[in-house]
C-alpha cells in the first residue's frame, strides 16, 4: 500500500472538515485502512498518512491522537521504516499497534528481539491493569496476534498492562506521557473487545467527541462544493451504482441544475435498469440526466471477441470515446465530478496538479467506474466530495440525503456489466437469455427478503450447450451458473450456503421461463482461489 503524505494538498484538505481527528501512520500494514474505519465507527474522523509524515506536518493537522500501524518489517532490520522521533515529544497520545508498539519501544530506549515463539492467530490476553486503555475489556478476551518479534525490555516509565501465555508484553503504557502499545490487532473482527479498546483510546485518552456524523458531513460538503464551483457547470458520469448516485444527489442538493449527469447505456445493464435509473433521477427527483443510448456501438466493438481482458479494454475505450463526444456536445463544463472514495486516496499516490491553479485535473476516471482513461486534452477540474468516505459511509450518506433504498443497497455490479458475465462472445441472444435468468435470481431473493444477506447474487452464462429433455423432446441449450456469495469488503468471499428450496425455485423458473436454457448449476467456489466474477 502506498500512502499519501500530508505534503499532498488533497490529504491536507481531508482534515479541514473536522479538526477533531486521529491520524494513523501507515507502516505497510494490511490493516491500516481497517484501523481508520474502526475509528470512524466511533464517530471520530481519522486519516491514514505515510510513516514519513513529519512532526511539522502533524502539527498543521493538529490531531487529537496518533496511531502507529503494524507492518511486515522487524524494527531492527537495516531498512526498517521509522517515524519522526520527535513524535514522542508532541504531548499527543500515541497508540502503537504490533510493529508500531515495537517501534515505540525501540525509539524510546527499550529492546526488541526475535521472539522464541512467534504468535499468529487467536490468543487470550490476561489483563494486569484493567484501567485506562483496557477499561471494559474482559480478562481472557481473544485477540488477533501476528508477530514474530517481542519486547525484551521496556523503556523507562512504561509498565505492562496485559500479557499472553507466550507474550509477556501484550499491552504496555506510559500513563504520564500517554503512550500506549498493543502487540495484537484490536482493529480486526477476530479481536473480542478490540473496539472497546479503540473507544477507550479515542474517547478517554484522546478526549475526542463524536462529531464525525453524516449530518455534519453533508452541511460542510455543501458549503465546500458551492465555494469551489461557484456558478460553473459540473458534469457527472452516472453509472447507477451507489457511489455515483450518492454523488449526484449530494451535488444536486448543493448546486441544483448546474449539475448534468450523463448516463451511457452501453447495452450491458440488467433487465429494466436503464429505464428505472433514468426515471428515478429525472422524473422522481428532477436531477438532469442525459441518457446516451449506445448499445449498438458497444456490441459492434466487441463483436467476435472472447478474451475477457480484451472485452474490458474495448468497452472501456469505447466508453471514453462516447463520453468525450457527448461532453463536447453538451459543454462547456468546468468541473468533472468523480466518485473517488477514501480507499482510492489511501492506495493511490497518482495526483495530477495544475501548476497554475494548484487544483487536481482529470486525466482519467477509474476503471471501476466504467472509464479507462480520459484523453489528456479533455481537462476538467475535479470535484470529489466523497473522497473522505469509506463505502459504508457512502451508503449512510446516500440514505440520509434521500437516495432510494434500492440504489443504496444495490449489489456491486461490474463496469462492463453483463458482457463479462457471458463467457466468450457476447451476442444479442446471449444477452437476452442472461438478462432474464439474472432477473429471476434477483426477484426470488428479494421476494424472500434475503437480498441483503448476500454481497452479490447473479447469473453467469456459459458459451457451451448440453443435452436436455423438455416436453418429451430433446434440447440442446445453454447452462446458467448461479453465483451467490457473502463478503464484508469484496477482497475475500465465500459461497453462500443457501437452502435447497431457494435453489430449486430459481432453477425451475429459469429452465421453464428462459428460452435457450436447460440446465442450472451452483458455484461453490470461495475467493480465493476463485474470484467473485467469472471474467
Amino acid at each position: 500500500m502506498t500512502s499519501q503524505t500530508a505534503q499532498d494538498p488533497q490529504v491536507q484538505s481531508l482534515g479541514s472538515l473536522n479538526r477533531q481527528m486521529i491520524v494513523i501512520l501507515d507502516f505497510g500494514s494490511q490493516y491500516s485502512e481497517l484501523i481508520a474505519r474502526r475509528i470512524r465507527e466511533t464517530q471520530v474522523y481519522s486519516e491514514v498518512l505515510s510513516y514519513r509524515t513529519s512532526v511539522e506536518q502533524l502539527k498543521q493537522l493538529n490531531p487529537k491522537g496518533i496511531i502507529l500501524s503494524g507492518g511486515p518489517n522487524s524494527v531492527y532490520d537495516q531498512n526498517a521504516p521509522h517515524c519522526d522521533p520527535e513524535i514522542w515529544q508532541l504531548g499527543i497520545p500515541v497508540l502503537g499497534v504490533c510493529y508500531g508498539m515495537q517501534l515505540m519501544v525501540q525509539q524510546l530506549g527499550g529492546q526488541v528481539v526475535r521472539a522464541e515463539r512467534a504468535e499468529y492467530g487467536k490468543a487470550s490476553i490476561l489483563i494486569d491493569d484493567p484501567t485506562d486503555l483496557l477499561t471494559n475489556v474482559e480478562d481472557g478476551s481473544t485477540m488477533w496476534m501476528s508477530h514474530g518479534d517481542a519486547c525484551e525490555s521496556l523503556p523507562e516509565g512504561f509498565e505492562i498492562l496485559a500479557h499472553t501465555e507466550n507474550t509477556p508484553c501484550a499491552a504496555i503504557a506510559d500513563h504520564e506521557r500517554k503512550l500506549y502499545g498493543v502487540q495484537f490487532h484490536p482493529e480486526v473482527v477476530h479481536s473480542v473487545g478490540g473496539l472497546a479498546l479503540i473507544r477507550n483510546f479515542v474517547y478517554h485518552i484522546c478526549r475526542c467527541e463524536p462529531t464525525w456524523t453524516t449530518e455534519a458531513f453533508v452541511e460542510e460538503s455543501i458549503r465546500e462544493i458551492r465555494a469551489k464551483v461557484g456558478d460553473k457547470r459540473v458534469l457527472l458520469a452516472l453509472s447507477g451504482g451507489v457511489d455515483s448516485s450518492t454523488l449526484a444527489f449530494l451535488l444536486h442538493k448543493a448546486i441544483g441544475d448546474q449539475l448534468t449527469c450523463m448516463f451511457i447505456d452501453q447495452g450491458f445493464m440488467r433487465k429494466d435498469e436503464p429505464e428505472t435509473l433514468v426515471e428515478i433521477f429525472r422524473d422522481q427527483f428532477h436531477i438532469p440526466v442525459v441518457h446516451v443510448k449506445a448499445r449498438d456501438r458497444f456490441l459492434a466493438i466487441i463483436d467476435g471477441i472472447t478474451d475477457p481482458e480484451e472485452k474490458r479494454k474495448r468497452i472501456g475505450h469505447e466508453f471514453i470515446r462516447v463520453f468525450e463526444e457527448e461532453s463536447k456536445r453538451l459543454g462547456p463544463f468546468d468541473y468533472l465530478a468523480q466518485g473517488t472514495l477514501y480507499p482510492d486516496v489511501i492506495e493511490s499516490a497518482d495526483t495530477n496538479v495544475d501548476p497554475q491553479t494548484g487544483e487536481r485535473v482529470a486525466v482519467k476516471i477509474k476503471s471501476h467506474h466504467n472509464v479507462g482513461g480520459l484523453p489528456k486534452d479533455l481537462r476538467f477540474k475535479l470535484v470529489e466530495p466523497l473522497r473522505k468516505l469509506f463505502k459504508d459511509e457512502v451508503r449512510k450518506l446516500g440514505r440520509s440525503i434521500g437516495l432510494p433504498e434500492e440504489i443504496v443497497q444495490r449489489h456491486p455490479f461490474p463496469g462492463p456489466g453483463l458482457a463479462i458475465r457471458i463467457l466468450g462472445e457476447v451476442t444479442d441472444e446471449r444477452l437476452d437469455i442472461l438478462r432474464e435468468a439474472d432477473f429471476i435470481v434477483r426477484q426470488e431473493i428479494k421476494e424472500r427478503g434475503i437480498y441483503h444477506d448476500f454481497w452479490q447474487a447473479f447469473a453467469v452464462l456459459l458459451p457451451i450447450r448440453s443435452v436436455g429433455v423438455m416436453g418429451d423432446q430433446r434440447t440442446y441449450a445453454y447452462p446458467i451458473v448461479l453465483r451467490l456469495v457473502s463478503s464484508e469488503d469484496g477482497m475475500t468471499a465465500d459461497w453462500s450456503r443457501v437452502s435447497y428450496d431457494l435453489l430449486e425455485a430459481i432453477s425451475n423458473r429459469i429452465v421453464n421461463e428462459v428460452r435457450g436454457v436447460n440446465r442450472v448449476v451452483y458455484d461453490v467456489t470461495s475467493k480465493p482461489p476463485g474470484t467473485i466474477e467469472w471474467e
